[in-house]
């Protein structure tokens, strides 16, 4: 747990200070060039263009990434896999800032500037169908939060450096550029995969969203959007923090009314440019903030114990 916490601090400090850098080291470059040979090896009909293909490319990788996890396991007390922790979750995390994307499209001029910016909040594949609306970059929000945060994060609680690289392999091979040269086949397989892997990290996020926002909004959007059924959609998470950034921003121009400030351009003055989007942001790192903080009850239990 605490090579957990550790890691998300130094992948969330590097990602602000050190953005380019970041990016950089978190360059997956080497994975779509596997993804691509896979493809030229095997250009007959077999194993990789079925639906399990993407088996193919995930178990050599993380075979390898397992066998470092249990040689570096216990030695010298502990550094090395706590290193390798870091280094492991820091390149899955992202690959971009979150932070920066919202404020670039924030910040942008309406019009070509602004859809320009929003395309970098849906994935590789889906750009072309970036709008500026303000539902749609709410959802696009708590969907890239999804992949870039929460879901490499959860799968690095339960498994370590091999859980966080999984799930950003197979998010590179169902979503990114790469998937538009591989077999039909092989990419259904992964989106999958992916939604496999997503649909608890979309549950617990909601479950963090009621905890920050207005639980009885948050429950009944879940509610309605399917969540409490077992399909493997997440669309219930865009619902709920669609929902919980209406309740946010009625709960503020109610207080700006109050202060006198009704309606009209003095209350668009003081919610800004895209409020949504800036109170979609703001609910996405609080529920962050309950995990770390639920993390760190963790490891203090542990060192109590």
């Amino acid at each position: 747990m605490f090579a957990t916490l550790l890691a998300v601090v130094v992948a969330l400090v590097l990602s602000h200070v050190a953005h380019e850098m970041a990016m950089a080291l978190r360059n997956h470059d080497w994975a779509r060039a596997w993804l691509r040979w896979l493809d030229a090896r095997f250009p007959d009909d077999g194993f990789w263009r079925g639906r399990y293909g993407i088996a193919l490319a995930l178990v050599p990788v993380l075979l390898l990434v397992a066998l470092l996890q249990w040689a570096l396991h216990g030695t010298l007390f502990g550094l090395p896999s706590l290193l390798f922790g870091v280094a492991v979750l820091f390149h899955a995390w992202g690959p971009r800032n979150l932070d920066h994307d919202v404020d670039a499209v924030i910040e942008a001029p309406s019009g070509d500037a602004r859809r320009s910016a929003a395309a970098w909040l849906w994935p590789p594949l889906r750009r072309d169908q970036a709008r500026v609306d303000p539902p749609a970059l709410v959802g696009a929000v708590f969907d890239a939060a999804l992949r870039r945060w929460f879901g490499v994060l959860f799968w690095f609680l339960l498994l370590g450096p091999v859980g966080a690289l999984a799930y950003r392999l197979a998010a590179i091979a169902a979503e990114d550029d790469v998937a538009a040269a591989l077999p039909d086949e092989t990419v259904t397989g992964a989106r999958t995969l992916l939604a496999v892997l997503d649909w608890p990290v979309a549950q617990l996020v909601t479950l963090s969203l009621a905890l920050v926002g207005n639980f009885d909004v948050v429950v009944g959007a879940w509610k309605e959007a399917g969540g409490a059924s077992l399909r493997l959609d997440t669309g219930f998470l865009v619902a709920a923090g669609r929902a919980s950034v209406r309740s946010e921003i009625a709960d503020e121009a109610e207080e700006y009314a109050d202060a006198g400030m009704a309606t009209g351009s003095a209350l668009v003055h003081e919610l800004g440019p895209l409020p949504e989007l800036r109170d979609a942001m703001s609910l996405v790192w609080r529920a962050l903030l309950v995990w770390l903080a639920l993390i760190a009850l963790f490891v203090i239990a542990g060192w109590v114990s």
